[in-house]
């Protein structure tokens, strides 16, 4: 008898540890924004609702990159975050999943569309225009005069004066180069890319370094997203913000579903809480001051306003694609990279 009533409760002690552990639900986050927002993210997620977050902060290229070397045996469950071309171009590979969210009625137009582009395979979280912005102390040391163009940023005496990042690492430089091309055209864009190209002191790996350089006076002039440059003033530093003169493009920052994820249903419950208004009305909280996506949600006085830039058409079906998206990277290395400085 005795041994019986041993065995039930060590039967009974086997099956509570397990009813824990299949309750300690995890989700890995590959997260695209700024570091204190993704880590932001992190912490407000779990809180809420006791999932673990194991969280990795790389830029939208380097997500990319890392979402497709493992495609055969997938590490991450959820893609936030960054914009939007690598996003299509890893939905059109079949590298991410459908899904619709019971909270997608209460999102942004443009969001639902980005998501109609890509077979519902990612939706829109937050949009930005594209600028530069510039450190006003640096620029008055220099003798420069007030760039609102971007055709200033490629006069002689910007040389060595601006950064922008990598276009094969960074969604904000890669929108930079398929602006370019849909203002322009694809000859003078990269003829446009050309003349910067002799401007640049560096290429840096993120989106958002070369505004922070500019804030800590490494660098006088930051191509980046208008809200980055914001975020920089907001913090206390000598930051112009510029909406060029000739028009610019736009992001549509994203969220998407790894295909064959590990934890699905943790990943689907963290998918529709980024999409809620609460969430995306912490942003500003982290200094990020992106628009975003849910109706609902309250953006910071400080972000951009959309209606008062002209913005291009910018085509994302077409720039987001794999074919067109490589073709512009390939160039881009082939022809402007490559060339002295």
């Amino acid at each position: 008898m005795k041994k019986h009533y041993l065995g039930t409760a060590a039967m009974a002690a086997m099956l509570l540890s397990g009813t824990a552990l299949a309750r300690a639900e995890s989700v890995t986050l590959y997260c695209s924004a700024d570091e204190v927002w993704c880590q932001q993210i992190k912490t407000n997620f779990e809180a809420e609702t006791g999932i673990t977050v194991d969280m990795t902060r790389k830029s939208s290229g380097e997500t990319f990159a890392q979402v497709k070397a493992e495609a055969s045996n997938p590490k991450g469950d959820v893609w936030w975050g960054g914009t939007g071309d690598p996003h299509l171009q890893a939905a059109e590979e079949g590298l991410t999943e459908a899904y619709v969210s019971p909270m997608r009625d209460q999102l942004q137009p443009w969001a639902i569309r980005q998501a109609e582009a890509a077979g519902d395979k990612t939706i829109g979280v937050y949009s930005g225009a594209l600028g530069f912005g510039y450190n006003k102390d640096l620029l008055a040391k220099n003798g420069l005069p007030e760039p609102k163009c971007w055709e200033d940023l490629t006069k002689p005496e910007f040389k060595g004066h601006v950064q922008i990042a990598n276009p094969n690492s960074s969604g904000t430089a890669y929108t930079t180069l398929a602006t370019m091309v849909q203002l322009f055209g694809e000859d003078k864009g990269f003829d446009y890319m050309k003349a910067l190209h002799k401007n640049i002191n560096q290429y840096t790996k993120s989106g958002s370094a070369p505004i922070k350089a500019a804030g800590l006076g490494e660098t006088t002039v930051g191509i980046v997203f208008m809200h980055d440059a914001v975020a920089q003033t907001a913090a206390g530093f000598p930051i112009v913000t510029v909406a060029p003169c000739e028009g610019t493009g736009y992001e549509i920052g994203s969220m998407s579903l790894i295909a064959g994820a590990r934890n699905p249903e943790a990943a689907k419950k963290f998918y529709d809480w980024a999409l809620s208004a609460e969430m995306q009305s912490r942003a500003k909280d982290a200094n990020s001051y992106q628009l975003p996506s849910n109706k609902n949600a309250t953006a910071s006085p400080l972000s951009p306003d959309l209606s008062t830039i002209k913005l291009i058409d910018y085509d994302f079906k077409k720039y987001g694609s794999s074919d067109e998206r490589k073709r512009l990277l390939k160039k881009w290395d082939d022809e402007v990279s490559t060339l002295p400085q």
